[in-house]
């Protein structure tokens, strides 16, 4: 299954703990492409939405939320915004916007927080919404608990799951322009340690079981994430355990924007503002930022816009 997006779930038989494995290639090289058109960004930024891309992934599935799950990293150096965004049945995608200079080689303190203003939020925001119902979201600072800035997308999301979930977490994250893949290891919460048979906590340790398959998890590099297939991995770093792997989802690139989205915020600009778009352009054209893709509004589409259905004349095909 060369070049196919995998996600692979698996536990630890016996142990309070739990994982997961995504590979993103042909998904995450069709984001690239699509993003050409608006401009490719610089190296440094396609690696840290791919890791952006990769984590937010292992967060959906991890979670099963119904409902996009909106990654956000936000500062005040030259990446004023990158997002990742992924839909409950694994549709990704993302982009950011990127002002002034990015340095050869810079890591995300330089990014995103180069004056320590940077934050990163994750946002919850439900399909079926109730009345009144807002999205959750939770921020976190792009510093560790010593103030010391992070400098990995990796850390501020352990450090965002250990403040808002409570839960213990390895994260090892890597992209390039082929491959974002990640590395998810986590210690199961206080209601999954029933399924822990007749081994005890006086046995092994709830907390050592989870440090030393984070230790092991923490020995993969760079290069192995992203150049060996899933299960060479999985078997590479937890030869000695048994591992219960479950059948592979397969996440995949995936935009939400549509010529009725656009319509809609177009209307939300309203009539003044649309068709002095058309007399000053001759027509209205919208790109998407995640895709590319270019939505074109003339006189007549926006006309009818702002025309109630029926006053419009009827369509040909109704005509007899």
């Amino acid at each position: 299954m060369a070049g196919m997006d995998e996600l692979h779930k698996f536990l630890f038989e016996g142990l309070p703990v739990r994982g997961m494995l995504v590979r993103l290639t042909d998904g995450w090289r069709e984001l690239l492409r699509r993003r050409e058109s608006l401009g490719a960004h610089p190296p440094e930024v396609r690696a840290l939405l791919g890791e952006m891309t990769a984590a937010g992934v292992l967060m959906q599935a991890n979670i099963k939320f119904n409902g996009a799950l909106v990654l956000q990293i936000f500062g005040d150096g030259p990446v004023k915004l990158a997002v990742a965004e992924i839909q409950p049945e694994l549709g990704f995608r993302a982009t950011a916007k990127v002002v002034g200079e990015v340095a050869a080689g810079a890591r995300l303190e330089a990014l995103v927080n180069a004056q320590g203003q940077g934050r990163c939020a994750i946002t919850l925001d439900p399909k079926d919404k109730l009345p009144g119902q807002q999205p959750y979201q939770g921020i976190v600072p792009l510093h560790g608990d010593r103030r010391e800035p992070l400098q990995q997308v990796s850390q501020v999301l352990e450090h965002y799951m250990l403040q808002s979930e409570q839960l213990d977490t390895r994260l090892v994250l890597a992209a390039d322009d082929h491959v974002a893949a990640g590395l998810l290891i986590q210690r199961l919460p206080v209601e999954g340690e029933g399924n822990l048979g007749q081994r005890n906590e006086d046995e092994i340790g709830l907390n050592e079981a989870f440090n030393r398959i984070a230790t092991l998890a923490a020995t993969l590099t760079r290069e192995e994430l992203l150049t060996l297939e899933p299960k060479t991995v999985l078997h590479r770093l937890f030869w000695e355990e048994t591992l219960r792997l479950f059948d592979a989802d397969h996440p995949r690139f995936a935009c939400s924007c549509s010529r009725e989205r656009v319509r809609n915020m177009l209307r939300g600009l309203g009539r003044d503002e649309s068709e002095s778009l058309i007399e000053e352009r001759g027509e209205v054209e919208v790109g998407c930022e995640f895709c590319g893709l270019q939505y074109r509004f003339d006189a007549v589409d926006v006309g009818e816009m702002f025309t109630p259905a029926r006053d419009q004349p009827p369509s040909t095909a109704s005509v007899q």
